[in-house]
């Protein structure tokens, strides 16, 4: 038996050092003669052989060959399974862990039994944002935790804080997305907003509506009901 366990480890240690070493010499190699790439966070083999994925920035991926004399941005593409595997990495890199997100900075809508679950970073002043909001007024059953992500300008912020501020948040949301009714002037501790756009500078947000599901996955931009539906099922 110790004689099958002493080339099974002495091969396990060879296959690390070689990978450790590749991952070195891509590294190197791209930072002398790509300076301006951003810092690598990983290298890893993609699956498709000979071929690496250089990820940088959090979620942004690139491929490269063994010796990184070539770069390649772009999809890999899968196409006996016809998957897009570079679209897939990203949304799993991009995921967002739902239990952990500041729901007391949020504002929560009920429709149904509400037990499907959705967060949305909306700005109020984003017409993708109201054209959303007028299709899911369609999907049924589901709790939505608003969060006011007012990234447009000074009046998304007012707007944002009005909002936040009113007796009946959920209806001067509403009010104004679905029936064009400004809201009212109203202060208050408005904080949660200011913590929001922290928030989804922290998880790269860069634009609105952003729909975050319960098993962490996030779609940008207004999304049919058809789709909202699909997701939550």
């Amino acid at each position: 038996m110790k004689r099958l366990l002493i080339p099974l480890i002495a091969g396990t240690v060879l296959l690390a050092s070689t990978a450790w070493s590749q991952e070195a010499t891509i590294r190197k190699n791209l930072a002398e003669r790509i300076p301006q790439l951003p810092q690598i966070d990983e290298v890893i083999k993609s699956p498709m052989p000979g071929l690496y994925e250089i990820r940088v920035n959090g979620n942004e991926i690139y491929y490269t060959d063994a010796d990184a004399n070539y770069l390649v941005q772009g999809n890999l593409i899968d196409t006996r399974q016809k998957r897009n595997l570079t679209e897939e990495r990203v949304e799993k890199l991009s995921a967002i862990d739902f239990g952990a997100l500041p729901l007391k900075d949020a504002f929560t809508m009920v429709r149904g039994n509400g037990k499907r679950k959705l967060a949305v970073f909306e700005d109020p002043n984003c017409g993708y944002c109201k054209r959303f909001e007028k299709d899911l007024q369609k999907v049924d059953n589901v709790t939505v935790y608003l969060f006011l992500y007012p990234i447009l300008g000074k009046d998304s912020v007012e707007k944002s804080k009005n909002i936040w501020c009113a007796k009946d948040k959920v209806k001067a949301w509403q009010d104004w997305m679905v029936r064009d009714v400004t809201p009212a002037a109203a202060s208050c501790d408005s904080a949660a907003i200011a913590r929001n756009v922290e928030l989804g500078r922290k998880f790269k947000i860069t634009g609105t509506p952003t729909l975050v599901f319960a098993d962490g996955s996030r779609v940008p931009g207004a999304v049919s009901a058809d789709q909202v539906e699909k997701r939550l099922n």
